[in-house]
């Protein structure tokens, strides 16, 4: 994919970043707490250049989650031992070419939600098998 925009909600803080074409959704605990729901995220890679001013959490020993100090936008999250990105997807101005294709922690999903694509899906214990954490 070619490198694209994103901003949050109030346009303070715009994001440039080359996005995979496949979006996940994640049903940890942590993101629905995070967005209220799956978070849409789509991987960006450590090459991400983010204009304006955001706040950053240590949600984990694995992972920090930014957002927009002034609109609350959930940005990323970022993985700490190889600060991959992974951006949510919403965020983009051109959304062309993504396709939801996998979910992760579909063993924490709490059931008022699916999706009727097919998706390769994973559980808390096969992501954690295969990334660490």
């Amino acid at each position: 994919m070619s490198t694209r925009s994103a901003t949050c909600l109030c346009g303070q803080v715009k994001i440039t970043a080359t996005p995979k074409a496949n979006v996940s959704a994640c049903s940890c605990g942590s993101c629905r707490k995070w967005v209220g729901g799956p978070f849409m995220a789509i991987a960006c890679g450590t090459e991400v250049q983010v204009q304006g001013e955001i706040k950053v959490f240590a949600s984990s020993a694995w992972a920090e989650r930014a957002f927009c100090p002034t609109c609350g936008s959930a940005l990323f999250y970022r993985l700490k031992a190889n600060q991959q990105h992974m951006l949510a997807a919403g965020l983009f101005e051109d959304q062309s070419g993504f396709v939801l294709d996998h979910q992760v922690f579909v063993d924490k999903n709490p059931g008022w939600y699916s999706f009727e694509q097919d998706t390769k899906d994973m559980t808390e214990a096969e992501i954690f098998a295969k990334f660490g954490g």
